[in-house]
C-alpha cells in the first residue's frame, strides 16, 4: 500500500475580545507579548479564516486554492459534488475567557433563502446588519478540553417557571409565561423597551454583584452567570443587556474533558467558560440574542428558533479501536475523532469518506515512519489517503461521517 504524504497546514488565530491569552499561543508554541486575546484557532477553508498549506516551513497557498486545482481528487467525488467543491467543515479550538453571545443558527433551507434575500436587497457581506454571511447551515459539536460551561437550549417549562418565581426581580415576567410555550415570554423580553430592561435588571445587579464578588454563587446556578453577564456586558450608555434574562430561560450545562455536546439548527446557546475543540459546518451564519456588541435582530432570531424545551444530551466518544474514539452526531457534514497514541501502538487510517484535517494536541507523531509532527501542528489529508501514525500523542481529527 502506498502511503499518502500529507500537507502541513497553518491555521488562523482569531483575536476576539472574549478569548483567553495563553491556551492557543501555548498550543502553537508562540509567544503573546502584546497579550492579545486569542479566542479561536481555525483550521479549514472558510474565507474569513483560510488555513494555508505549508511547504518547506512556509505558508505558500490557501487551502481552497489547493482544492480548486483538483476538487474531486482532493475532496473525493461524492464530497466535491455534494458540497460544491468546498471542504464541508471547519475545525476550531476555542478558548472562552468571557461569555460569548447568546445565539442560534439557521438550517440549510433557511440559510439559502436568507442569503439570497439579503443579496437581492443589496446588503454588503461585511455590513453590520447582515444576518446571512453564506448559504449554509451551521450545526456544530464540541468536546471539552477543560472544565467547560455553556447555555444549551430552552429549559423545561417547569424549570423556567421555578426560575422566574425564585428570582424576585424577574417575577413580573411570569405574567407573560403561560406554562405551555416559551415563545410569548421570549418574544416579550426581546421586544421590551430598553428603559424597562434597565428597570428590571438594575435591582438584580445590585443583589447579585456583591455575591459574585464574595464568591458566594455556585457555577451551576443561573444567578452566577447572570452576575458575570451583568458585570461584563453593558450596552452603550451603561445600560443592561437583555440577554441576561435569557440565562434564566435556558439550561446551564457543564461538560467535562472528553465529553461532547451537539447543537443543531435553531437551538439557542452560548459558550460561557473553558477550552474546547469545535467542529461545525463551513458557515458563519449567526443570529444573536444578546450579551454582545454585535448585531442583534430579535425578529430574525425568533423566526429561526426552536422553542421546544431541550434536555441536554452530553455524550462521550465511542471507542472504535484501541487508538480511535469517534464522536458521532446527526450532522452529514462532519465527524470528529480523537486518536490516542502510546508506545507500541500504531493507528492506520484510510480517509475513504472525504478529506481529513488532523491537529496534534499533545505529544509527537511520526507519520508514515518518516514525517515528525509535534504539538500544535496540523495536517491535511485528501480523500482516499492511506497513512500510519505512531508515537505518544493526542490528535483530533476532522473528517466525514
Amino acid at each position: 500500500m502506498n502511503h499518502t504524504v500529507p500537507y502541513l497546514l497553518e491555521g488562523v488565530v482569531q483575536h476576539y475580545a472574549w478569548g483567553g491569552f495563553h491556551y492557543i499561543p501555548d498550543l502553537l508554541n508562540q509567544s503573546n507579548p502584546e497579550q492579545e486575546p486569542c479566542a479561536e484557532l481555525w483550521l479549514g477553508a472558510h474565507p474569513r479564516g483560510m488555513a494555508k498549506v505549508k511547504r518547506n516551513g512556509e505558508a505558500v497557498q490557501p487551502l481552497q486554492s489547493l482544492i480548486e486545482q483538483n476538487p474531486e481528487g482532493i475532496l473525493g467525488q461524492a464530497t466535491a459534488q455534494r458540497f460544491a467543491n468546498q471542504i464541508p467543515y471547519l475545525l476550531k479550538i476555542l478558548d472562552v475567557d468571557k461569555m460569548l453571545s447568546i445565539q442560534a443558527h439557521p438550517n440549510k433551507a433557511e440559510a439559502e433563502r436568507g442569503f439570497a434575500a439579503e443579496n437581492a436587497a443589496g446588503i454588503p457581506l461585511s455590513a453590520f446588519n447582515r444576518n446571512f454571511k453564506d448559504d449554509n447551515h451551521k450545526p456544530e459539536m464540541m468536546t471539552a478540553l477543560t472544565d467547560f460551561w455553556l447555555l444549551h437550549g430552552f429549559a423545561a417549562l417547569d424549570k423556567i417557571q421555578q426560575n422566574l418565581q425564585q428570582t424576585p426581580e424577574l417575577q413580573s415576567l411570569s405574567a407573560y409565561f403561560d406554562g405551555q410555550s416559551i415563545r410569548p415570554l421570549y418574544a416579550f423580553v426581546m421586544g421590551m423597551p430598553q428603559a424597562e430592561i434597565d428597570d428590571l435588571l438594575e435591582p438584580l445587579a445590585a443583589r447579585l454583584l456583591p455575591l459574585l464578588a464574595a464568591d458566594q454563587l455556585p457555577k451551576a446556578s443561573a444567578d452566577y452567570w447572570a452576575a458575570r453577564a451583568l458585570r461584563d456586558f453593558r450596552i452603550p450608555q451603561g445600560r443592561y443587556d437583555r440577554g441576561v434574562i435569557s440565562i434564566y430561560l435556558m439550561n446551564v450545562v457543564n461538560v467535562q474533558p472528553g465529553q461532547g455536546i451537539f447543537q443543531d439548527a435553531g437551538v439557542l446557546h452560548a459558550y460561557l467558560e473553558g477550552v474546547n475543540v469545535e467542529l461545525m459546518a463551513n458557515s458563519d451564519n449567526v443570529f444573536r440574542g444578546g450579551l454582545t456588541d454585535k448585531y442583534v435582530d430579535a425578529d430574525t432570531l425568533i423566526q429561526h428558533l426552536s422553542f421546544e424545551p431541550i434536555e441536554p444530551k452530553v455524550f462521550s466518544g465511542e471507542a472504535i479501536s484501541d487508538t480511535l474514539i469517534q464522536f458521532k452526531t446527526p450532522a452529514p457534514d462532519f465527524e470528529l475523532s480523537l486518536i490516542r497514541l502510546s508506545a507500541g501502538k500504531k493507528h492506520t487510517q484510510v480517509s475513504a469518506a472525504g478529506p481529513e484535517i488532523l491537529l496534534v494536541l499533545k505529544g509527537e507523531v511520526l507519520v508514515n515512519d518518516n514525517l515528525q509532527v509535534s504539538k500544535g501542528q496540523s495536517l491535511f489529508f485528501p480523500a482516499g489517503s492511506h497513512y500510519i501514525l505512531s508515537g505518544n500523542a493526542e490528535i483530533y481529527k476532522a473528517g466525514m461521517p
